[in-house]
């Protein structure tokens, strides 16, 4: 079976989609078990969540790369990063959303710049999950504006 030509910067997208996506895995995963030594099991349980749907993510990539013919390779994982309370956990997971949903924009965009439609709509997929979790994440962090000023949350241990 002949497998299909992409453009390299098409590849270059998926490429830097898993790297993202692994970068989430491991940035949620991180964060459910923090928010479990808080005592958090609501918020970990969340994260949970996340790093299963990211997990997810990185499975369809992956698929997709197999499928044009190229070894999928995440090159670049970001470190986690982490807060010292779960206002601050949840605006770093807002930051990382945002790079997610502006990659998946972008890469759908050039696919159908260059008539790529299967592509685009992989990166819509995507796209549209991704901007789901943004505003998830959002709706959370709204849930608690004003306790951060109260203290409540400070849980830093490490």
């Amino acid at each position: 079976m002949q497998q299909p030509r992409v453009h390299p910067r098409t590849l270059g997208y998926l490429g830097r989609a898993l790297s993202l996506e692994y970068s989430a895995v491991q940035q949620y995963m991180t964060q459910a078990n923090l928010a479990d030594v808080w005592g958090l099991r609501e918020a970990a349980d969340r994260f949970r969540h996340e790093t299963v749907e990211e997990m997810r993510h990185a499975e369809r990539i992956v698929k997709r790369m197999l499928g044009v013919g190229v070894v999928p390779n995440s090159s670049q994982l970001r470190p986690v990063t982490l807060a010292g309370n779960l206002v601050g956990l949840l605006r770093q997971n807002a930051v990382l959303e945002a790079e997610i949903v502006a990659l998946y924009d972008e890469a759908t965009r050039f696919c159908q710049s260059i008539d790529d439609g299967e592509s685009a709509e992989f990166f819509q997929g995507l796209l549209n999950d991704e901007i789901a979790h943004a505003e998830e994440v959002d709706a959370w962090l709204k849930s608690l504006s004003g306790f951060e000023t109260k203290g409540w949350n400070d849980r830093a241990y490490f």
